[in-house]
């Protein structure tokens, strides 16, 4: 999540509301600086540098990078008879992205009669985000999509008293889980592997990846399918839950304090887009 996906302020059911005496149009796109230098490259080639990218929320999207032209190579943006209308920014051009190790398809757009309160995305272009090989900071490769800025993961140590059951089973009875605060999300409770009852997990084919925290693991927990996942080599930012365990409370019992806990609505993460499209084998390349 972060200011347009899933419940941010600016996502299609945000968790929060704005204090403004009329209601806010339904749909608001926002654009700024990032202010980091971004890199895009395809089949061994840099395709794209900038310290000059925009970074555009829209509503249900994840951020998108749009780089001036003027930061793209000399020969890689191959104009296709294809045009969109995107509905809030007008008529949108496509482009395949060529270099000399091989050419994608469909990779690359610019908006081109935008309306005048959309300047700052005027002679600027987008990189279809599965299409390149890679998007870096600096030489640091960035997973998933363009970092969210007001995405951000909290990790707290609680001594509340976790206890998760399958059935008559207790699988975890503990008193050191940790909270994670993921923003717009309501808290996650991991648990320390040697608070959880392993015998009770089935590591299960599939795994998903989240380019704030890794590649997940998931279990199921007897005829309770995929009720557990684990960041078994989470990202250096939220190492503390490095194979850690939490647990799905729409499909097992999951009691904090005496209280059973329900899956909030809207937590559902889904892949969205041409460009936003996430998996695990994407964190291993």
């Amino acid at each position: 999540m972060g200011l347009s996906w899933q419940q941010g302020p600016l996502g299609a059911k945000p968790v929060g509301h704005f204090l403004v005496p009329e209601p806010l149009p339904e749909r608001l796109l926002f654009a700024e600086p990032l202010r980091r230098r971004m890199r895009v490259r395809l089949a061994d080639e840099w395709v794209a540098d900038s310290e000059d990218v925009v970074l555009l929320h829209e509503p249900n999207r994840y951020p998108v990078a749009y780089f001036p032209l003027t930061a793209v190579a000399d020969g890689v943006l191959v104009a296709e008879d294809r045009v969109t209308e995107h509905r809030d920014l007008g008529p949108t051009a496509w482009f395949t992205v060529h270099a000399e190790g091989g050419d994608a398809a469909r990779a690359a757009w610019r908006h081109t009669d935008l309306p005048k309160h959309a300047d700052v995305l005027r002679d600027r272009v987008a990189f279809a985000w599965r299409a390149m090989d890679a998007f870096y900071e600096e030489d640091e490769r960035v997973l998933g999509h363009a970092a969210d800025q007001y995405h951000r993961v909290d990790i707290r140590q609680t001594s509340r008293h976790l206890v998760v059951r399958d059935g008559d089973r207790v699988v975890v009875d503990t008193h050191r889980p940790v909270a994670l605060y993921e923003s717009g999300f309501a808290p996650r409770w991991y648990v320390h592997p040697d608070d959880v009852d392993r015998a009770a997990l089935t590591r299960v084919d599939g795994q998903t990846f989240c380019p704030y925290k890794g590649v997940a693991d998931y279990y199921d927990i007897g005829d309770r399918g995929r009720a557990a996942w684990s960041y078994r080599d989470a990202w250096p930012e939220v190492g503390r839950v490095s194979g850690f365990v939490s647990f799905e409370p729409d499909v097992v019992d999951v009691y904090l304090d005496g209280v059973k806990l329900a899956l909030e609505p809207g937590q559902t993460v889904t892949p969205h887009g041409i460009d936003r499209g996430l998996d695990a084998g994407e964190a291993r390349n």
